[in-house]
């Protein structure tokens, strides 16, 4: 048996909540990215605005901000986080948009599901305003790339990774 330990199980094995309280506020970042891949029709369409249900885009920066602040509704043992700030951000190549979503906070507990979360419903908004379009899309890749702050301090996907999903970004 290893090391690891699992921060939500009590010594019994039952799920529960981390108990946070004793550590102090820090500002706390964390960078979560993913790609919906697609045909280069269905990109060409985003990129040009002629989907019929409107700005792809758009809608989905909203559905990623909106996420980010409900993280702890949907994923439940989460601590309900005051959000600072959201930014959710697309690059659009040949056949795929790429997804990055960066939270920002200071509490007494990271920010790193509030940026996977902001990232997976932006992917899954690009996917609802185009699936009449485009059926064979994917979402993938989805991972945390960066979070600062706290007791575990900075932690920055590595670079044999970032290297993998930047070539696949490029393609």
């Amino acid at each position: 048996m290893s090391d690891l330990s699992f921060t939500h199980l009590d010594p019994l094995g039952r799920a529960r909540m981390v108990d946070v309280t004793p550590k102090e506020p820090t500002h706390r970042r964390a960078v979560a990215r993913c790609i919906v891949s697609m045909s280069p029709e269905t990109t060409a369409a985003v990129a040009n605005r002629e989907v019929k249900k409107g700005d792809v885009l758009a809608v989905a920066r909203v559905a990623g901000i909106q996420a980010a602040k409900r993280t702890a509704d949907m994923i439940p043992l989460c601590h309900p986080l005051l959000v600072g700030s959201v930014y959710v951000n697309f690059e659009i190549g040949d056949d795929h948009i790429a997804i990055e979503a960066q939270v920002d906070t200071v509490d007494r507990t990271g920010v790193e599901m509030e940026a996977l979360h902001a990232c997976s419903v932006a992917a899954l908004t690009i996917y609802d305003m185009c699936k009449s379009a485009d059926k064979g899309m994917v979402i993938g890749e989805l991972a945390l790339w960066e979070k600062t702050g706290g007791r575990s301090g900075v932690y920055r996907r590595g670079d044999d990774v970032a290297a993998t999903v930047t070539n696949v970004v490029q393609s």
